[in-house]
């Protein structure tokens, strides 16, 4: 037999080159197996055609329409070509988009909350000297402000760092309860008035020296002899 011929019965005639899947080449001719690699695009071919026609799928990221159901959140062009990318739909997406306002924010919101109470928390143990000294004077704040304000005065005041020391200063001077009706707080001062006040940010949050000597004498003036 000629050296150039080589016998086609030997499975290792032609192996098969390292850049050629083994089903694509024919080891007994030495060539590509044209037909099989033709049906095998053909297919690709055919299911990339499906993909890209799935109902709800836009031609791309941009053209999802989403709308936003909360002020926090907006379409986002890099989450869009992730969710396009993923072959998310039109309805798909919105959806990541509802799930992240009805769940997401709501969460986000709670760990922010916790953080700003602890955050006050630990303003307020600090400034009243110690975990016990605030836990005693934390009882007695509470009973007096049940005793002598109105539950959304005392709501108000019990909220903040600020609002919790003008509530204490409150008890300390003795300032009476306002659980009566009236309005107005000028010539003559009613309970419900100075209850506006009191709630006032002039009065428990900023300190002003001037409001709150009006909210004094307004006490003196409503209830004589008071401090």
């Amino acid at each position: 037999m000629p050296s150039h011929l080589i016998d086609p019965s030997s499975a290792e005639a032609f192996p098969t080159p390292p850049h050629v899947p083994d089903r694509f080449w024919d080891k007994n001719r030495g060539s590509v197996r044209i037909e099989a690699l033709l049906r095998s695009y053909a297919d690709l071919e055919r299911r990339l055609e499906e993909t890209s026609h799935l109902p709800g799928l836009p031609d791309s990221h941009e053209g999802y329409v989403i709308q936003s159901r909360h002020s926090l959140l907006s379409s986002d062009p890099e989450v869009n070509r992730r969710l396009h990318g993923a072959g998310f739909t039109q309805d798909q997406a919105q959806l990541v988009y509802d799930l992240a306002a009805e769940r997401v924010l709501p969460a986000i919101a709670d760990l922010a909350a916790q953080f700003d109470a602890e955050r006050h928390l630990s303003r307020l143990t600090d400034h009243f000297g110690g975990e016990e000294k605030w836990a005693e004077i934390s009882r007695q704040l509470s009973a007096w402000g049940r005793g002598n304000l109105p539950p959304d005065v005392l709501d108000a005041l019990g909220a903040t760092f600020e609002g919790i020391l003008a509530l204490h200063r409150m008890m300390a001077s003795g300032e009476p309860g306002m659980m009566r009706g009236g309005a107005g707080d000028s010539e003559a001062p009613t309970e419900d008035g100075l209850k506006k006040m009191v709630a006032d940010p002039r009065y428990w949050r900023d300190k002003d020296p001037a409001f709150s000597d009006r909210v004094r004498k307004g006490f003196q003036r409503l209830y004589p002899g008071s401090a």
